[in-house]
């Protein structure tokens, strides 16, 4: 069996590894914090700066195919080894932090079939049942890579469809049920005693934003995969616009079936007590079995971005080259351990030190969002050099400022906390320098490395302060 995925796995990889649990909340966590009006100005300004960060991807596919390693390639190719090292590290550390969270979702979603006021089952996803069948998923999913990355992608194409089923049913629902005059009743929201400016709305919607896109370069992660080259770019959009369209849909077409004041009190995932209101408790299963089936997807297809990680940058030198090794499925078989040894770890922490989870996950989410920043600001360099056009500078200098904003918004503390969980990676990079003969700290590479020592000082003393965050 090929190990090269078309169009149609790379969008589906896309739009696998931005949909997860997140959509199934979005009506209440916007309403909580915005009025429509404000959260279609959200969605239009965050679509804008998403869409300029994948045709930042599109133009770096077409106009660089020399670089390999995709995401954490361009860091390299642009800023140094180091700077390819940390954006590869962080970018797996996230990966595999962030999945844990996809198996605490599966196991309280069950909760709400299962369990009862005396007898918690499944709780919130930490009890020891939830944690023993967690760690069976994690080794059935290891051993579903294993087979190799091609029969991975299919089953996460499946998954895929299967969980837009009941979001395109939700939309459906509630496009029937949606009222002009509910959609608009204090469309600012600005009447309102005490209720924030339009612009400090705006800016909270975005701080929900800021999360429902990670995973749009999923199809850049796993380039060398690629039957063709241009269907990575493809994917990309593609991938991006169909999950704007749902979220989009999903969060307007709420407000207009449900007062904004009562769909911000709905208890979460909102998406089915809004489904229950129209079809009964039907509509609560529905959204209930597509979330578990979705978050299920979520995590196969971050399983895959995880696992491709160590093993592209090995191919590039920034990893030890243990990692670029395959089976005879073409799966990296050192790094997939790496990486569901790395789950099976943070699940086990979860379970003994209960909610330092959830900190630990704020922090190393922090950590994809640079990446994102190294990718537009290398299109930026190229602009002014080799790729010197009016089209090439207008994309990356948008994408690179929606970079910085999307640090900005989701807390500048948070990026100091975040050096923390570089400095155990020092180690795999230096064994990487050996290896290949290079000097691991020099010119450039000693001011960042200087930099990220003195922002991890801080972060120390942010703990000590006890920084909430």
């Amino acid at each position: 069996m090929s190990n090269k995925l078309d169009l149609k796995a790379l969008t589906a990889l896309v739009i696998g590894s931005m949909i997860g649990a997140g959509v199934f909340s979005l009506p209440q966590n916007m309403a909580a914090v915005a009025s429509p009006a404000a959260v279609s100005l959200g969605w239009l300004i965050t679509g804008f700066g998403m869409i300029c960060l994948a045709l930042t991807f599109q133009e770096l596919t077409l106009s660089k195919p020399e670089v390999q390693g995709g995401v954490f390639g361009y860091a390299q190719a642009g800023f140094g080894d180091l700077c390819g090292f940390f954006s590869s590290w962080g970018y797996w550390l996230s990966a595999a932090v962030a999945n844990v969270s996809y198996l605490v979702i599966v196991f309280s979603t069950l909760g709400l079939f299962f369990d009862t006021p005396t007898f918690k089952l499944f709780g919130d996803g930490n009890t020891l049942l939830s944690v023993a069948l967690s760690s069976i998923l994690i080794w059935l999913v290891h051993t579903l890579v294993l087979r190799g990355v091609q029969t991975a992608a299919i089953v996460n194409y499946v998954t895929t469809i299967a969980k837009l089923i009941p979001i395109f049913v939700f939309i459906i629902a509630t496009f029937i049920a949606f009222k002009w005059n509910t959609f608009t009743f204090d469309f600012t929201g600005v009447s309102i005693a005490d209720e924030p400016s339009l612009f400090d709305q705006i800016k909270q919607t975005m701080l929900i934003t800021v999360w429902v896109f990670i995973g749009v370069e999923g199809a850049v992660v796993v380039s060398s995969r690629a039957k063709n080259t241009k269907d990575v770019g493809r994917a990309t959009i593609l991938g991006l616009l169909i999950c704007l369209f749902l979220y989009v849909s999903v969060t307007l077409l709420s407000m207009g079936v449900i007062s904004t004041p009562e769909l911000a009190k709905l208890q979460n995932p909102s998406a089915a007590k809004i489904l229950e209101t129209l079809i009964g408790e039907v509509g609560s299963a529905i959204i209930g079995i597509g979330l578990i089936i979705s978050v299920s997807g979520a995590y196969l297809s971050w399983t895959l971005l995880a696992t491709e990680t160590p093993y592209t940058a090995a191919k590039i030198g920034m990893f030890p080259k243990v990692f670029a090794e395959t089976n005879q499925n073409g799966t990296s078989i050192y790094s997939l351990w790496l990486t569901s040894c790395a789950v099976q770890l943070c699940l086990i922490l979860m379970f003994i030190i209960g909610g330092g989870y959830d900190d630990l996950l704020t922090i190393a989410s922090e950590m994809i969002l640079v990446p994102y920043l190294l990718v537009a600001a290398y299109l930026m360099k190229l602009s002014f050099s080799e790729l010197d056009t009016f089209k090439v500078k207008t994309i990356s200098f948008l994408a690179t400022v929606y970079g910085i904003w999307l640090l900005y918004a989701s807390g500048i503390h948070h990026l100091l906390l975040a050096t923390l969980l570089y400095l155990p990676g020092l180690a795999f990079y230096i064994h990487t320098m050996r290896e290949s003969g290079k000097p691991g700290f020099n010119g450039k590479n000693k001011i960042l490395l200087g930099a990220i020592v003195l922002a991890s000082i801080y972060g120390i003393y942010l703990v000590a302060e006890g920084v909430k965050l």
